[in-house]
């Protein structure tokens, strides 16, 4: 007897190929919304789930990623008109982070473009953009399709993961170098590895066929059992990306295709991005936006803060060292790291204010007990990542 299948309306959100797996080990049934999944906020507790990514191995449930393969003739010349980035330094089976813009050079969005072979690749997003993408290739030789539910992705991240990894029977997984790509055989199933992650940490991102998924998991959560492996949700990811420095969409920049206020949009230079802007590859959309915003200087940009006390400043608005006159931005990231034990963020700050070893002051607002309290906190621009291990880099991985 086939079982019934509720309708749509009824179920609005789908279900990785993980999802069984997670659902059994939620303990605190903490579920959210990501491009249209319902996936894990946090299993236990956020504070166990991050030291297991520092301390051990974590798996992270990457399905929702959106997922686009561009292939055809023209796929090289298509996506260097598309992002800042000079794809065809891309080498086959590597990986690179890039943007793209509008014609005025304000962040549309960001990702990793994937280049699988010849005239073939593949973009991951965290927001769909589809629209944007297939109007960027009127004129170009190149299919662009959504394959979103056609690959199943884990994210395996912490110190322990290739030794995991190893131990599962990926052999050779250690001689991958960052943002470099390799194929496996686990059990049955075909896996493609990318030494990829976003915690700043150790780590490999696993793609594979969706009916592959589960017998993945249960292969990785047996061979790392000895290594304190450990599944994760986005709590205590969050946590580890704002001390790797990372941005998030529609928390540290809201892409301009979004916005609906003047003013609120984002450039790459604004966002500390200036390295994935390559002037001297050709043109490409925004180039000569950001080409005068560069000769001018950006008004603005984010910077990484080292602020007083332990208190999180999140959204605090930060104003100038001459006693808080006068406004000059915001914060849009905030944690006590564990690791640094230091109170940092991520802030939009106005010029001349964003430059290193400038002092601003955060208008922070704690709830005690339902009541709020107001603290002006001292800050320092300082440098990011807040947190950059030896391991994420070191090639092979030390055994741990």
């Amino acid at each position: 007897m086939t079982e019934a299948v509720a309708p749509h309306f009824q179920q609005p959100l789908l279900k990785s190929p993980f999802h069984e797996r997670a659902r059994a080990l939620s303990q605190v049934d903490s579920f959210i919304p990501w491009a249209g999944y319902t996936t894990v906020d946090v299993f236990t507790t956020m504070e166990q789930e991050y030291f297991a990514i520092r301390n051990a191995t974590t798996l992270y449930d990457l399905t929702p990623m959106v997922k686009y393969r561009v292939a055809g003739p023209d796929a090289l010349p298509y996506l260097n008109r598309l992002v800042t980035r000079d794809v065809a330094k891309l080498k086959p089976n590597r990986v690179a982070y890039c943007v793209w813009c509008n014609d005025a050079g304000h962040l549309i969005d960001d990702g990793t473009i994937f280049r699988l072979g010849e005239g073939e690749y593949r973009i991951c997003t965290a927001e769909r953009q589809i629209d944007w993408l297939l109007d960027s290739a009127i004129g170009f030789d190149v299919e662009i399709s959504e394959v979103t539910e056609q690959i199943a992705a884990l994210a395996v991240q912490g110190p322990t993961s290739c030794a995991v990894l190893k131990a599962v029977g990926l052999r050779g997984v250690e001689k991958l170098k960052p943002f470099e790509i390799g194929y496996f055989t686990l059990g049955p199933a075909q896996v493609m590895v990318s030494r990829t992650g976003f915690t700043g940490d150790l780590g490999y991102e696993l793609w594979m066929e969706p009916d592959a998924a589960e017998a993945v998991w249960d292969a990785l959560m047996a061979a790392g059992r000895s290594r304190g492996i450990r599944a994760i949700g986005s709590q205590a990811l969050n946590v580890a990306r704002i001390e790797a420095g990372f941005l998030l969409p529609n928390v540290d920049f809201v892409s301009a295709e979004h916005t609906l206020r003047t003013g609120r949009d984002r450039s790459p230079l604004e966002l500390g991005l200036g390295w994935l802007v390559d002037f001297n590859k050709g043109h490409f959309t925004g180039r000569r936006a950001l080409r005068n915003e560069m000769i001018q200087g950006p008004r603005r940009q984010l910077v990484g803060l080292d602020i007083a006390g332990n208190k999180p400043a999140h959204n605090a608005l930060l104003y100038t060292d001459d006693g808080g006159k006068r406004e000059i931005g915001s914060v849009t990231s905030a944690i006590w790291s564990p690791t640094c034990k230091r109170n940092i963020a991520l802030a939009i700050v106005d010029a001349p204010y964003f430059q290193l070893g400038s002092t601003v002051w955060a208008d922070i607002y704690l709830n005690r007990e339902l009541m709020w309290e107001r603290r002006m906190s001292r800050a320092q621009v300082v440098e990011r990542p807040f947190f950059t291990p030896e391991r994420r880099r070191a090639t092979p991985p030390a055994e741990f």
